[in-house]
């Protein structure tokens, strides 16, 4: 599709200044859609002419993300969007959240985080296991960044009771049962986590960036979480490997929630 000629072009000019709320005009909105291919892409998802988009090869991921906030928006008002990674390596698979978007998360932020991974996985047919990551395990630190590790815990623990989820917890307790059991004996028998929820975005993404490197991992995404329709980001460093990996990831949450591979 060619945005400055497509049928489509003047309907989703419409559409966007409806969308906009009126903060744009005609000719504005034109300029933008035949300019900028993430947001004339965005609209296509919009408008239910393609399942998902994915993009990032030669845009950063905030050219990516913005159009998509603008006009497909997240699940709730005040949700916010999350990017996480399918970690692979040997005979491991984790989910490493939030890596690349939500720079410092408070609690609320962490729970939605963690409880949209949790919605991720089953979806990919992995049953969720949550540890909520710190430099402190069960009260052993004092200070505000532990605390809404802990909040986001309780909170999560409140509104998903049956979802297996423990913190706070430094990630040698989250990724050794035994040391799991001697950090935190009060706690669920929650041992081998396959969700790993970081505190915030230095760390999330500078994990999976040395996991990658170091371990040799196969690092998929950044997957994007809290959106109404799929979208996702790509590194600008991928190869054609990781571009039709994510886009079949991308089919699968396009399945919507009912739907699990």
């Amino acid at each position: 599709m060619d945005p400055k000629t497509d049928v489509h072009l003047e309907p989703f000019v419409n559409k966007y200044v409806e969308i906009r709320g009126g903060k744009i005009n005609q000719d504005q909105a034109r300029k933008e859609l035949t300019e900028d291919i993430n947001t004339f892409g965005t609209m296509v998802v919009e408008e239910d002419l393609a399942d998902g988009m994915i993009s990032g090869t030669t845009f950063s991921t905030a050219e990516t993300i913005r159009p998509a906030l603008r006009i497909i928006k997240t699940k709730e008002r005040f949700h916010k969007v999350s990017g996480f990674f399918f970690m692979i390596w040997e005979d491991k698979l984790l989910l490493f959240a939030d890596c690349a978007v939500t720079i410092d998360p408070n609690s609320h932020d962490l729970a939605d985080i963690a409880m949209d991974t949790a919605e991720t996985a089953v979806r990919f047919g992995i049953e969720p296991r949550i540890a909520m990551l710190s430099f402190s395990t069960a009260g052993s630190a004092k200070h505000p960044s532990v605390d809404k590790v802990r909040e986001a815990t309780k909170m999560i623990k409140y509104q998903k009771p049956d979802l297996c989820v423990e913190g706070e917890m430094q990630v040698d307790a989250a990724l050794i049962p035994a040391i799991y059991e001697r950090k935190f004996p009060k706690g669920k028998s929650c041992d081998n986590f396959n969700i790993l929820i970081f505190p915030n975005l230095n760390a999330g993404n500078i994990a999976y960036k040395l996991v990658e490197r170091l371990a040799g991992a196969h690092a998929i995404g950044p997957i994007l979480q809290g959106l109404q329709k799929p979208v996702n980001d790509l590194s600008r460093g991928c190869s054609a490997e990781d571009i039709s990996t994510l886009a079949a990831f991308t089919t699968v949450e396009a399945q919507g929630e009912d739907k699990v591979l």
